[in-house]
């Protein structure tokens, strides 16, 4: 996979929208299968294949990243949840918990340093991280996924 050009933050609120096989497809990314999802894309304009991609739980107690991958399509108009037409891309995960399972990585320690000017919950899903905090962001990732594994 090349470097990816941007880096954007989905939003998934769970209240809002079912997503019931979640804990399925966790599983299937774990034991090297494939897991792509649709998501509506804010910055459409912006966004490409290749892209890096983060997931943030909104709308609940335990918020922040549970995802990653990277953006597999160019934007298209699709139907979000509301039944509405929006642009959409697809994200090829690497990551994927079950935040109603498993532990994710917190708001709490995103809102540390320079990390706190990114918004993490955004209203639209799809919207570009700062990109001076994007290394900083994939250390801090690798870093919990890393520590999670110990568990």
């Amino acid at each position: 996979m090349n470097t990816p050009k941007n880096t954007f933050l989905f939003s998934w609120n769970p209240i809002k929208f079912s997503w019931p096989e979640i804990g399925e497809q966790a599983k299937i990314l774990r034991n090297g299968g494939k897991v792509e999802e649709s998501w509506t894309c804010a910055s459409h304009k912006k966004v490409k294949p290749g892209d890096r991609a983060f997931i943030s739980v909104v709308g609940v107690k335990q918020r922040g990243l549970f995802a990653s991958g990277y953006i597999s399509s160019e934007p298209f108009i699709g139907r979000n949840r509301k039944g509405n037409d929006a642009y959409r891309v697809m994200i090829d995960m690497d990551v994927l918990l079950d935040p109603a399972k498993e532990p994710i990585l917190t708001l709490d320690i995103l809102a540390i340093g320079r990390m706190e000017k990114q918004l993490w919950t955004p209203q639209a899903s799809g919207i570009l991280i700062k990109a001076e905090l994007v290394e900083e962001l994939e250390a801090l990732w690798q870093d919990f996924l890393s520590t999670r594994a110990e568990e």
